[in-house]
This record gives C-alpha cells, structure tokens and sequence, in this order.
C-alpha cells in the first residue's frame, strides 16, 4: 500500500498543528487524553452531525478524517513520536461514525442519551483494545495509522451498536 502523508500541513507553524491536533489542553494536560478527546468527539457529533443523514454524515467524517491524517500524522512527526497519546483529533473526528444509522436505533424505542453513551462506551473500548484487526492498522504509514484505527473502531462501535439493538429485539 502506498499511503502518503499529506504535504499541505508541513506549511502550517509547529504551535498551530500539535494544538489543532491535542485539542489544545484536552490532549495536553489532561489524564486520559484519548476519552477526553472521545468525549469532545461525542459533543461534537451531537451540535454538528446528529441531525445530518448516514450519507452527509460519511461525507462530513471522510473530511474531517482526511484533515486528521494531515494534521495528526504532522504533530506526531514535529513531536518525535510514532502516535503521541496526546494527539486525540484522531478520536475527536472518528466519534460520529459510531452513530452511523443512530436514528433507526432511536425508532426502535432507544433514547439518544442511551445510544450516545453506549456509542461513548463501546467505541473507548474497542479503541484502548483494538480488537478485530484494529491493531494492525497503526501500523499504516504517518497520519495514516493514527487515525483509521480510531475510524475502524468507530465503525465497529457501530455495527456493535446496530446488532446489539438487533439482538434486544429478537430476545425479547
């Protein structure tokens, strides 16, 4: 696989990346950076996204996700670190696809506090233990390997999400 770092934030000062990509204090001066981060993601999801459809939803994540390769993978290299536990946009922008499909769970009679933090939940956990696979995918080049893990977990959060619903229904 020939995946690049992007080029385009080599030109932004060395202050501006590592705040961007910290979240300022969050990623900073936090303990638990990456549930900080998570938890941004999550109220982030909820002003920005939640009202959007699945497909403006992807759209508006493979962006943000794009800008977190750049910026993430920038920060790690002026850092001198692989994947700094303070960089935490790779979180941030992968929380909204945990709620891919987050309205048909609503309709089967879930609250959307319940969604969201069980969506919280579930994707902190596939992040710290990075099961299915999700590993591996740190090792992809620069910014490539911090941030599709944390897009893998988001995306395995919410097929959790969509077949525990699934299985609720049935059971019941």
């Amino acid at each position: 696989m020939n995946l690049r770092q992007p080029i385009w934030p080599r030109l932004l000062p060395e202050k501006a990346v590592v705040a961007i990509a910290t979240l300022g204090p969050l990623g900073r001066r936090l303990p638990a950076p990456g549930t900080w981060g998570s938890l941004a993601g999550l109220l982030y999801f909820t002003i920005f996204f939640h009202a959007l459809n699945t497909a403006w939803l992807l759209v508006a994540s493979a962006v943000g996700l794009y800008l977190s390769v750049g910026l993430c993978g920038e920060a790690a290299y002026r850092m001198r670190r692989r994947d700094p536990g303070e960089v935490v946009l790779d979180e941030f922008m992968a929380m909204p696809l945990c709620f891919l499909g987050w309205r048909e769970l609503a309709a089967q009679g879930w609250p959307d506090w319940g969604i969201f933090l069980a969506g919280f939940a579930v994707f902190r956990l596939y992040d710290i233990l990075k099961p299915l696979g999700i590993r591996r995918l740190q090792d992809w080049p620069g910014g490539w390997g911090i941030v599709v893990d944390d897009a893998a977990a988001a995306l395995a959060t919410s097929l959790t999400l969509h077949l525990g619903a699934w299985a609720w229904a049935v059971l019941r």
